[in-house]
This record gives structure tokens, sequence and C-alpha cells, in this order.
């Protein structure tokens, strides 16, 4: 993924740290034309969920805060009006990684809390201890009982994971792919404009 980039005045990219609510990150799939509000900007219907939303003069991606569920940053892609059916696909490609990501690691982080909290449960009751000390403060495990814990969730959800990494590699070499093609476009189109104004 690209680096965080905002567009300054006069198309100058540079990087820029904005608020941790958001910021803005350069697109490989946009160009730098059009404007109005979200709907005309044609951005993604459930953007408006995500507590975030591009300023309307806005040119680029946008990352947002991390999902609670997933701990991924959730991104709204630009459509520029102009946008090519070349340059959606490689826009649905990212959009459809984004998606599959965002499930994945939302299931993935409420399975591990869930059997995470069952196993200290289970260790305390066998124990004859309480959830929480006379105090009130949460009891836990020492580091190796955790580490048995870790240890077998990896185990358990080796395959899962080795699956997930698969289709990873599939999706990003399909956009890797879109992405290279984008690009011959876009220096092919470059070559022919300045072919022509040298002609003039």
């Amino acid at each position: 993924m690209a680096a965080a980039r905002v567009l300054r005045p006069g198309g100058c990219r540079r990087p820029l740290l904005l608020s941790s609510a958001s910021f803005s990150s350069s697109s490989s799939s946009s160009a730098a034309s059009g404007g109005g509000s979200a709907a005309e900007r044609g951005e993604q219907p459930d953007s408006a969920g995500l507590g975030f939303r591009p300023p309307a003069h806005s040119h680029s991606d946008w990352i947002g805060p991390p999902d609670k569920h997933s701990n991924l940053r959730p991104i709204i892609f630009y459509v520029p009006p102009e946008e090519s059916a070349l340059e959606r696909r490689l826009r649905e490609a990212r959009q459809e990684a984004q998606a599959s990501n965002q499930r994945f690691w939302a299931r993935h982080n409420r399975a591990f809390r869930q059997e995470k909290e069952e196993f200290i449960y289970s260790r305390l009751k066998a124990k004859g201890l309480e959830m929480r000390d006379e105090s009130g403060q949460k009891a836990t495990l020492n580091a190796e009982e955790m580490a048995e814990f870790y240890k077998d969730f990896l185990t358990k959800n080796f395959k899962k994971h080795l699956q997930y990494n698969r289709d990873w590699y599939k999706r990003n070499f399909r956009i890797t792919f879109l992405m290279g093609q984008v690009a011959l476009v876009r220096a092919l189109r470059w070559l022919r404009r300045r072919k022509k104004s040298v002609e003039q």
C-alpha cells in the first residue's frame, strides 16, 4: 500500500501526517480530476458508516481509524469522474481485497477473544479461583499458561491462516498485475500527448 500522502496546492504530493482519526493516501487507481459531494465522487456506499468522510475537494483515497473488530484501517476509495474500465477493475479488486481482509480478521479476533476468555475461566475454575480477585481486579494467568493457549490457538487455526495467505497472495498478484496495466496505459497516453504537442 502506498505511503500516506495528501494532495497539496499545485499538484505536489508530499507525505503529511494528519490526525489519528483519518489521513489521506495517494491512489494508484485515481486521477486528479473532478470534485463534488461524496456521492458525486462515487465513494463506497458504506463509507458513511465508517465514522469519517473525506472532504468534498479530495482527489485521493482516504484511510480511516482502525476498525474495532478487525483492527484494520478501512479505506474509502476515490472514484474519478473519468475512471476507465481498467482503472475501475483495479479499484474494485482493491475494494474486494479490503472487504475480504476485514471479514477474516474480524472473525479471527472475535474467536481469539472468546477462546481466550474461556481458557482463562477454565484454568481459574480448576484452581478454585474466581474471574475477579478480592479487590475487584480481573484475575490473570501467568505467562507460561497463556503461552500454552497461544500455541494451541495457532495450531488449531493453522489451516485457516494458510488458506488466508494463499488468497492474500492471489489477490495481491491480481492487484499488482492491474496496477502494471494501468501504469502502462497512462505512460502510453502521456507519450501520445507529448508526441502530439511536439508535432504541433
